[in-house]
């Protein structure tokens, strides 16, 4: 990998590697970046939640011993990533934001293999609430993890 950077992602059973930039991130830049999406497929803004944030903050520091892309089973929907860089809270939503090419509206439905779960997850058009958080695990990579009130992903519906 010599100096490479790279970052994967899981949500529902997804695994993705991209290259990462350096940056800096804040709850901020996380909701930013969510309604930046959700606003091209005229979904109303996602806002940010202390007590989601601190669950997520808490399963966040339960990942730092092996950075392991699990998700918490908890009560949200989720979106897991983790990279070997300073992952920035946009790296991490565009990385699932960038599988809206493998979304198909009209069968709803990921096309062929990919996976395009995160995508939805972002963009639920009835999921309101954001908590994420960010952390460095042992093995020096990053882990990120935002979850989602009401989760999404229902098989029944479309996102928007």
């Amino acid at each position: 990998m010599g100096f490479s950077k790279f970052l994967m992602a899981i949500c529902f059973m997804g695994l993705t590697l991209i290259h990462v930039s350096l940056a800096q991130n804040s709850h901020q830049d996380f909701v930013n970046a969510h309604n930046a999406a959700r606003a091209e497929v005229g979904v109303g803004p996602i806002r940010w939640n202390h007590t989601i944030a601190a669950y997520a903050q808490d399963y966040a520091n339960k990942r730092i011993g092996d950075c392991d892309l699990t998700h918490s089973m908890g009560p949200y929907g989720e979106c897991l990533a983790e990279g070997y860089a300073i992952l920035s809270a946009v790296d991490a939503v565009n990385l699932w934001v960038n599988e809206k090419q493998y979304y198909d509206y009209e069968s709803n439905s990921c096309i062929g293999t990919d996976e395009c779960r995160h995508y939805t997850q972002v963009v639920w058009r009835d999921s309101v609430h954001l908590g994420c958080a960010r952390v460095k695990c042992n093995n020096d990579w990053l882990f990120v993890i935002c979850d989602y009130d009401p989760p999404g992903n229902d098989e029944d519906e479309r996102p928007y």
